[in-house]
């Protein structure tokens, strides 16, 4: 569980960066969970975007692959939300989250 202090941290950081998945009509798949999970071993922060087409909420979206994938919301403004999950190799962490 991250704190409110470590949440506006990785808020700063999403501003930075591009949805790097996209979920349409399709909804969510388990191809589109995959490849979160890729994402998310490789990177540790993600951002993706609920296309116009979708029926999908954005909060209950992030939440249930945060819950499947061991994964933190860490907000959701409009289409898009962010996720979070530290590297499993401490060595590997890019993101050192503040005490």
């Amino acid at each position: 569980m991250i704190t409110g202090k470590q949440r506006s941290y990785l808020k700063s950081l999403a501003q930075k960066i591009s949805p790097a998945v996209y979920i349409g009509k399709a909804d969510l798949t388990d191809g589109i969970i995959n490849l979160i999970d890729d994402h998310l071993n490789a990177n540790e922060l993600i951002k993706c975007q609920i296309q116009e087409g979708s029926d999908l909420d954005p909060k209950e979206t992030c939440n249930r692959i945060a819950d499947e994938l061991g994964a933190e919301f860490v907000q959701a403004i409009g289409h898009r939300f962010v996720l979070y999950r530290a590297a499993r190799d401490p060595q590997k962490r890019s993101i050192q989250l503040p005490r």
